[in-house]
C-alpha cells in the first residue's frame, strides 16, 4: 500500500492567484516562553491546494459544509494534458460515474514562476460537458484553475455539483496506476477551503 501526497505546502512562500491575499503566519505562542507553540494564520480560502464548492460561482450553490463527505473520496483517474485538453484523448480513458478525474499538465514545474498563472492550458467547455455527462464527483488540476476568465468551465462543473480541486502536485507519480483519491477540505461554511489531497495506490 502506498500513499502519494498531492497537496502543496501552505506557508508564506505559497504562490497565490493574482489579486488574492498572501499567506501570513504569525507566532503567538512561543514554546520556550509560554510552554506551547501557537500560530495565527491568515490566508485566502482559495490559496494552495484547495476545493471549490458550487457557491464559489453559482448563485444559491452549496457551501462546502453542505457537501456529503462521500463526495470527497472516490476512484481516481489521471489524464495527461499535452499543451491543451484534447476531448478525443479524454474519451479514450475509462471514466466511470463517481470518479475523481485529475488532469496532469505539468504546470507544477513552474509553480513559483509567473508562467504558472499566465501560460496554463484551459479546459474546453466540450471536455467539461463530457465530464458532466459521465457524472464524475470531482475534477482536479495541477494548475491554478481549469479555465480562464470568464470561467465557463467552473460554472459548467459547479452548477452540476461537481467540485473542483486546484493547485495539485505530484500527479506524474500516478501515471499508469490504479488509485483512490481522498480530498478532504476544512469544513468551512463558505465557497471553498484548503484541502489535504492524498492518492492511495491500489
Amino acid at each position: 500500500m502506498k500513499f502519494i501526497d498531492l497537496s502543496v505546502s501552505l506557508n508564506e512562500n505559497t504562490p497565490v492567484y493574482p489579486g488574492d491575499p498572501q499567506v501570513k503566519v504569525q507566532k503567538v505562542g512561543i514554546l520556550e516562553k509560554d510552554g506551547y507553540q501557537d500560530h495565527l494564520i491568515s490566508f485566502g480560502n482559495h490559496n494552495g491546494t484547495h476545493i471549490d464548492a458550487p457557491s464559489h460561482m453559482i448563485a444559491g450553490g452549496k457551501n462546502l459544509d453542505k457537501i456529503s463527505p462521500d463526495q470527497f473520496i472516490g476512484r481516481g483517474v489521471c489524464i495527461k494534458v499535452d499543451k491543451k485538453f484534447d476531448l478525443e484523448q479524454v474519451k479514450k480513458v475509462d471514466i466511470q460515474q463517481g470518479d475523481i478525474v485529475l488532469f496532469h499538465s505539468g504546470m507544477t514545474s513552474v509553480y513559483h514562476q509567473p508562467a504558472y498563472y499566465n501560460d496554463y492550458p484551459a479546459m474546453s467547455e466540450e471536455v467539461a460537458n463530457y465530464l458532466v455527462d459521465k457524472k464524475v464527483k470531482m475534477v482536479g488540476v495541477d494548475m491554478c484553475s481549469p479555465d480562464k476568465e470568464p470561467f465557463p468551465v467552473h460554472r459548467i462543473l459547479l452548477k452540476r455539483n461537481i467540485l473542483i480541486i486546484e493547485n495539485l502536485t505530484n500527479l506524474a507519480q500516478l501515471a499508469g496506476k490504479n488509485f483512490n483519491v481522498y480530498a478532504l477540505p476544512i469544513k468551512l461554511q463558505i465557497d471553498g477551503a484548503p484541502a489535504r489531497v492524498i492518492a492511495k495506490i491500489l
